[in-house]
């Protein structure tokens, strides 16, 4: 296997019994867990070889929605999965009439900004959106907000 480059993802929707392979992915990258699984039927999923390796969700909240919890499994970083998750995700948000979508990172902001997010001021973030988890404690105050327009 040393040299091969692996199969890459099949995406689908998070089904309720896929929450533990999401709860493990998250807990490894030391992201936060506070009102994800509240939100799993918003998780898409990345399978290979028999396992869950990459998931991200969209939080709706009517023509907005928050990119949250987007990981890869350790052994996947840097071979591409990253990339195929987050156009698997933005197609979903176009795809539902998002105009607009925001997220919070304390440690992915470069990469980010490389796929067009910019850094956004927090009196930016619609009010429903601020009622989210991530707002509302999960991600730190010092967590970067990024915003990118879909039109």
């Amino acid at each position: 296997m040393r040299g091969m480059k692996p199969n890459p993802p099949t995406f689908r929707a998070a089904a309720a019994d896929d929450w533990g392979a999401i709860e493990a992915l998250l807990t490894e990258a030391r992201l936060p867990l506070d009102g994800a699984q509240a939100h799993l039927a918003s998780f898409v999923i990345g399978e290979a070889d028999g396992a869950v390796v990459c998931a991200g969700a969209l939080e709706h909240y009517g023509a907005v929605a928050l990119l949250r919890s987007v990981v890869v499994s350790a052994d996947r970083r840097g071979s591409g999965v990253g990339g195929l998750l987050y156009d698997e995700l933005i197609a979903g948000a176009r795809a539902r009439g998002i105009d607009k979508l925001f997220l919070l990172t304390t440690t992915a902001a470069p990469y980010f900004a490389r796929r067009g997010f910019a850094q956004a001021a927090r009196d930016a973030v619609p009010t429903a959106l601020q009622a989210s988890r991530e707002f509302q404690g999960a991600c730190p105050a010092s967590a970067t907000l990024m915003s990118l327009s879909l039109n």
